[in-house]
């Protein structure tokens, strides 16, 4: 249940995503497995910070998580 937290995470904190329609999917599903593993303990503080806590992350993240936030300026 608490992966379905990274669907606005990924949607709001990157508008860029919501505009590329069915690769937003992708994109969505790209982190759920990095937020589940290092930012598990931050999905009820709100999107953006699950969103920091991947940049905090980043050299730590699946190489698709970290091209989506490099495609998206994050």
């Amino acid at each position: 249940m608490k992966r379905l937290l990274i669907v606005p995470l990924l949607l709001l904190a990157t508008p860029a995503l919501a505009q590329q329609g069915a690769h937003s999917t992708q994109n969505k599903d790209a982190c759920a497995r990095d937020v589940s593993r290092f930012c598990r303990a931050k999905m009820s503080e709100g999107d953006t910070v699950v969103l920091g806590c991947l940049k905090d992350h980043r050299a730590k993240l699946g190489k698709a998580c970290a091209k989506v936030l490099a495609d998206n300026g994050q």
